[in-house]
């Protein structure tokens, strides 16, 4: 067991038990559903009372970065980034008219609710509180709108497509932003995911069956390591592409992979198998395996 101060000053249990895993205290409320309350309660009544005119014309959720737009939030994300707080999507247009007077709007309601408070890092910055519909999408997919060639859907990081496309919106009336949402949550074109999973077939076989045995041979441990964590990363990558989801950051894709029904409970056990081992990358190689079928699906076997 562990224990550390967070930014609040308060201090977070850890227990580590027998495997090596990290386990804390489950949190109260996820934060999907604090900020679609906080919205209830005080971001629309700010709305209607103070652009009554607008109201119609302003999209509210909580979509982009941050473990809790996944619902993977847990105990230790409470430290930053994480709490009441809810984005408003507005046409340019409109951002441009009132866009700073709803910015101010924004920052008067309460800091607090039902216990929480939101404690902003200087990288979280802009993830919630008013925004145009085009400045959001583009940040993230370098464009206000879906891509239309093969060559921009690849130019752009699956991690972005994830983000962009997660959390919940809360209220919609002009449906500008969701029809964008609706088109990115479509998925790649069909050339652009075959493409991909092309990709992660060779990088897969590269970096598992070809450099990590001979890192492991040659008693290379870091290199090993790294060729391990690039085809357990590939491996993912292609229950995602099978799964038609795309794969969000590094730190969640484990656990959202174990939530996929084609092969991800599967292939996320063999990676949690793979990556058990304390002393040596050796260990690895004997206990489990993954192989990539022709058949279109990532198949998890293992050793005694």
């Amino acid at each position: 067991m562990s224990m550390f101060e967070n930014a609040t000053g308060c201090y977070t249990l850890s227990f580590v038990d027998e495997n090596h895993s990290c386990r804390n205290a489950t949190i109260p409320i996820r934060g999907l559903e604090l900020s679609e309350a906080y919205f209830r309660e005080f971001g629309m009544p700010m709305l209607t009372k103070n652009f009554p005119g607008d109201t119609e014309r302003i999209a509210a959720g909580l979509v982009g970065h941050g473990s809790e737009c996944y619902g993977f939030d847990d105990e230790l994300s409470q430290d930053h980034d994480w709490g009441p707080g809810f984005c408003l999507w507005l046409e340019t247009e409109d951002f441009n008219r009132i866009g700073a007077a709803l910015q101010a709007a924004y920052n008067r309601l309460p800091q607090r609710f039902q216990g929480f408070y939101r404690i902003q890092s200087r990288w979280g910055a802009g993830r919630v509180g008013a925004m145009a519909t085009t400045a959001f999408y583009s940040a993230f997919i370098g464009r206000a709108g879906v891509p239309e060639s093969m060559a921009e859907w690849l130019a752009i990081p699956e991690t972005n497509l994830a983000a962009c496309t997660n959390g919940r919106v809360f209220s919609d009336p002009l449906g500008v932003f969701s029809a964008i949402r609706k088109q990115v949550r479509a998925y790649y074109p069909e050339d652009v995911r075959l493409k991909k999973m092309a990709a992660k077939c060779m990088t897969a076989a590269q970096a598992g069956q070809y450099n990590y045995p001979r890192c492991v041979r040659r008693g290379a441990v870091y290199p090993a390591r790294h060729a391990l964590a690039t085809f357990c990363e590939d491996a993912l990558a292609l229950v995602f592409l099978l799964n038609r989801q795309y794969m969000p950051y590094f730190k969640w894709a484990l656990h959202a992979a174990r939530q996929l029904p084609r092969t991800g409970p599967q292939v996320a056990h063999m990676v949690d198998a793979l990556n058990k081992t304390h002393d040596s990358p050796a260990c690895a190689v004997p206990r489990s395996s993954m192989r990539l079928s022709g058949r279109g699906s990532v198949t998890a076997t293992a050793c005694c």
